[in-house]
């Protein structure tokens, strides 16, 4: 049943009402510099902050063994975060609703050179329609949301008639164990909304993600005899041309994949960190490069891994040196799967509703060649899985932004979705 069209008004305008605070909430959220390892003291504040607005509050820790056991799980490292999963539930007075999971990531990656922002990354700024700030596009303005529709509802009088979870995760930028660790606990609902930045989209499927790191040893020796040494750097760059042949094969099946064949290069490999040598008179004995890759969903992350494996293989045997002493590879990240929300569901036409009122036009849908906690919903727990948000630019870049008009209408879509969805009842 639609929402009713006095009380819709009465949500949009409190969406409203309450923006300035929302916008100031967020500010502290983005001074936090919740890079990966360091999401404790952010995760406290939205502990606190949860729970001054009257949710049932859990707070835990990731269970490494039961994540190694699962197919979903990804390989755990010395940079893995320790920060804890915080989680709000509200419970209404009488379930009458559908449940749902609302879920955000709090860390965010790192901010680069300082010196190439235009003002500090960890101090919000304002100009015009645009909120800078390092990690405001992803995903803080979403997160800051699911806070402020409740909010927005409880300021119209109501709340949600029915269990709603909200998460806040962490590792969703390297491994997506923080979104697994919630599935493993037990959290289950009927629909689950992920307000990342979609541009006000809702989003049609998502690859998967595999993290590796490759090692060339070399042979050291003086520079002024370099050619009887090895350079660990130098044959590195071997291994990574034919991986790069290895991300074009793999673009060549886009158009095996139809909602990616308007996609130009939805498989991206990127050599992300790379180190090596000690010494600038000293041929390198070693070199570490850091690399993702991205593969199709429905595809398994260990065919990709495979690939890798005898990539770099036959990269070593077309190498003398490197065919008698062979590169290492490590699993460091991400071995996830990607994923398509199948069309139809009840959860999508209610968020289509919602959006038309707040957009003022019809719900589209996109596909993004990136990684999203989605995939643990929809294929986990198999529920209709919305990811649905603002519009952002520059995410992972300098000078990190969003648009503050699109959070305000995907606020206002997101807190009519979970009125309908959910059904309310007074406050």
């Amino acid at each position: 049943m639609a929402l009713d069209p006095a009380l819709a008004d009465r949500i949009c305008k409190a969406v409203d009402d309450g923006f300035d605070a929302q916008l100031d909430y967020l500010k502290t959220l983005v001074r936090f510099p919740s890079q990966r390892g360091d999401e404790h003291a952010v995760q406290d504040f939205v502990f606190q902050e949860l729970r001054k607005r009257g949710f049932a509050m859990e707070r835990f820790a990731m269970d490494e063994e039961a994540i190694k056991r699962h197919p979903g799980g990804s390989p755990f490292s010395d940079t893995h975060s320790t920060a804890p999963i915080v989680v709000g539930i509200h419970r209404p007075k009488v379930e009458t609703g559908h449940s749902l999971v609302m879920q955000g990531h709090i860390d965010i990656v790192p901010v680069g050179p300082e010196e190439m922002w235009t003002s500090p990354p960890y101090e919000p700024r304002i100009d015009g329609d645009w909120f800078y700030g390092r990690g405001a596009g992803d995903m803080k303005a979403g997160h800051g949301a699911m806070v402020a529709v409740f909010d927005a509802l409880k300021r119209a009088g109501v709340q949600p008639a029915a269990t709603v979870y909200v998460q806040s995760v962490v590792e969703e930028e390297s491994t997506g164990n923080g979104a697994l660790q919630c599935h493993l606990r037990g959290y289950k609902a009927e629909a689950a909304l992920i307000p990342e930045p979609s541009h006000g989209k809702i989003t049609r499927g998502n690859v998967g993600v595999v993290w590796f790191q490759f090692t060339v040893q070399g042979h050291p020796v003086h520079v002024r005899e370099a050619g009887s040494g090895q350079n660990a750097i130098e044959a590195a760059y071997g291994v990574m041309r034919k991986l790069r042949e290895l991300e074009a094969f793999w673009n060549t099946k886009t158009k095996d994949v139809p909602i990616f064949k308007d996609e130009a290069h939805p498989i991206n490999l990127n050599f992300g960190k790379i180190k090596g040598g000690d010494w600038a008179s000293s041929v390198p004995a070693w070199c570490t490069v850091d690399c993702r890759i991205s593969i199709f969903p429905g595809e398994k992350p260990e065919t990709m891994m495979r690939a890798i494996e005898d990539t770099i293989a036959k990269a070593a045997r077309e190498d003398r040196f490197l065919a008698n002493n062979p590169p290492k590879v490590v699993w460091n990240g991400f071995t996830t799967e990607g994923y398509i929300l199948k069309p139809g569901s009840e959860a999508e036409a209610v968020l289509g509703r919602a959006h038309q009122r707040a957009w003022g036009e019809p719900l589209q849908e996109a596909v993004t060649p990136a990684y999203l906690d989605g995939r643990v919903y929809a294929l986990f727990d198999e529920i209709p899985t919305l990811n649905y948000g603002p519009s952002a630019e520059r995410v992972h870049g300098f000078d990190e932004r969003f648009s503050i008009e699109s959070l305000r209408k995907a606020t206002k879509s997101m807190a009519l979705f979970v009125a309908e969805w959910c059904g309310t009842e007074p406050v």
